[in-house]
């Protein structure tokens, strides 16, 4: 998935998997969401990102011009660095953040587009595939054994999404959180809509009340119920 990231993501990538295991907060956090598997961690190229100046100072010892690292958004106008106290997962051409602060947004990319789904290389030679909103969700049923696994990073798909489910496995089960205000299951029923007029087979995976798949495992739930 990575072989074409810009070197210079391929730099910031490398420079946030560092910092994971130094920062306590980090390491808190990632196993409060049942990340604990360090194969998961490798596998998704799972890091931190401090904030302040670190990353700044880590590229521009690399080479990289204040300007190059302002286009890729990943400082800001003033010079310091754009992800602060978040874990960060790289993505086909972007970064995704999710912020350990209740008081910041949730969610971050870089600017630009979200990419294709993720690791869909790896996935798209299964017979069916399983379809998350999160990347936690994701670490969750990768971690419980499941490889036929992608995520979306958002209940809305953009083109290239759609298009690679379309021509990819022709079984797709859609794993949305089952919030406790209905979004995730009114878009899971959209999509499938979607994708069943295109003629895929879509079986929607239903979990309990206010739970997601990541928080399903927290939780204590295991392969064999999640498949049940």
């Amino acid at each position: 998935q990575w072989r074409t990231f810009p070197p210079v993501l391929r730099a910031t990538a490398d420079f946030y998997g560092m910092q994971l295991d130094g920062h306590g907060e980090a390491v808190v956090y990632v196993q409060q969401r049942g990340v604990c598997s360090p194969e998961l961690i490798e596998h998704m190229r799972i890091g931190y990102a401090p904030g302040g100046l670190c990353l700044r100072r880590w590229l521009t010892q690399l080479g990289y011009p204040f300007s190059a690292l302002r286009q890729a958004g990943l400082i800001t106008a003033v010079g310091y660095d754009a992800f602060i106290h978040r874990i960060v997962f790289p993505l086909e051409g972007n970064l995704y953040g999710r912020s350990l602060s209740v008081s910041a947004p949730p969610h971050r990319f870089l600017p630009g587009s979200k990419g294709s789904l993720y690791g869909w290389e790896q996935v798209r030679q299964y017979a069916d595939v399983i379809l998350v909103e999160g990347l936690f969700d994701y670490a969750a049923l990768w971690q419980a054994g499941f490889r036929n696994l992608t995520c979306s990073m958002g209940t809305h798909l953009n083109g290239r999404q759609l298009e690679q489910l379309c021509d990819g496995p022709p079984t797709v089960y859609v794993t949305f959180d089952a919030d406790k205000n209905g979004s995730g299951q009114h878009a899971a029923e959209s999509l499938a809509r979607r994708l069943a007029a295109r003629g895929l087979s879509i079986r929607r995976v239903l979990l309990p009340d206010g739970h997601d798949p990541n928080s399903f495992f927290v939780d204590g739930g295991d392969a064999r119920q999640f498949e049940l």
